[in-house]
């Protein structure tokens, strides 16, 4: 009897370490697998394509490693950080097109300038305010959303449950003292290809 509630002691264990774990990746921010609203088939396809487009954005030049981030959602590439000219930024384009299953591209790469630690700095504080806002805010689900912001202008990617969350993002960053512009690349989950049931 004792061998046996070990048994299932240690397999109770081992499959809870599996269930409901984040998905790393989303631009280094984990995203709660449960409250996901995509299949696991659509996060396991948008993983792939994510893991192949940094591949291959790696292969064209190592300098891309930490200079250039990718992010895919239900098919749609969306690529953020900054290269050294408007050709680099042309490459980075084309090659995410090609790459298998793409709906969509949204470049938002940037042309890199001088460094600025103080603008570095507010740009940081931006992101930090805004992920703190959306944390605290409980008509937000802040796991399914990822921030960016370069020179005061705050790029917000992710996936609402419904318009009103998605408003109510863009309101929270609009709010922000110092903000420039905000884009917001918000993906409504009836926009979804297929969603969970």
């Amino acid at each position: 009897m004792r061998d046996k509630i070990l048994l299932l002691f240690f397999i109770s264990l081992v499959l809870s370490g599996c269930v409901g774990v984040a998905s790393k990746g989303i631009f280094g921010t984990g995203v709660s697998v449960a409250l996901d609203p995509r299949t696991v088939g659509t996060q396991v396809d948008d993983s792939i394509m994510q893991k192949n487009l940094a591949a291959r954005v790696l292969l064209m030049d190592k300098k891309y490693l930490l200079s250039v981030k990718t992010k895919v959602l239900d098919g749609r590439i969306f690529l953020t950080g900054k290269v050294d000219n408007p050709e680099e930024k042309l490459k980075l384009t084309k090659l995410a097109w090609e790459t298998s299953g793409v709906r969509s591209v949204r470049n938002d790469i940037k042309i890199k300038e001088e460094f600025n630690f103080q603008q570095s700095a507010k740009d940081i504080l931006i992101t930090s305010q805004l992920r703190s806002a959306m944390i605290f805010n409980k008509n937000i689900k802040a796991t399914n959303y990822q921030i960016d912001t370069y020179k005061k202008k705050i790029y917000v990617y992710g996936i609402a449950l419904t318009s009103d969350e998605r408003d109510l993002v863009v309101k929270e960053a609009e709010e922000i003292l110092d903000v420039e512009d905000v884009i917001a690349s918000i993906i409504l989950v009836d926009d979804l290809r297929i969603q969970k049931e």
